[in-house]
């Protein structure tokens, strides 16, 4: 499953602060009408994400019955983002047993 959308990076502070980006409901959806396929425990799903010309392997994270798509420091930096801009994100959902390296 493919999906793209656009959304606002948001920090979570925490011990150590993360960002973020939350998967719009329509999208989220679809993902969770799928997840007992998806899913490799607690709700988390393996997916390809792409912002700009960054690619990486993560997982979304359930949250508030939506998910959210967590952003690594070197993605941020390489893309030269930070809380508070909007982003187009593109998504390839699966539970490929290589994504969770």
């Amino acid at each position: 499953m493919n999906l793209e959308f656009s959304g606002e990076i948001w920090e979570w502070r925490g011990p150590a602060p993360f960002y973020f980006v939350t998967v719009p409901e329509e999208q989220s959806q679809a993902i969770k009408s799928a997840e007992r396929f998806l899913t490799y425990g607690w709700g988390m799903i393996p997916v390809k994400v792409r912002i700009g010309k960054t690619e990486w392997k993560t997982s979304l994270w359930p949250k508030d019955g939506l998910y959210v798509v967590p952003l690594k420091d070197k993605v941020r930096q390489a893309e030269g983002l930070g809380a508070g801009q909007t982003v187009e994100v593109w998504l390839e959902v699966g539970s490929d047993e290589k994504w969770k390296q």
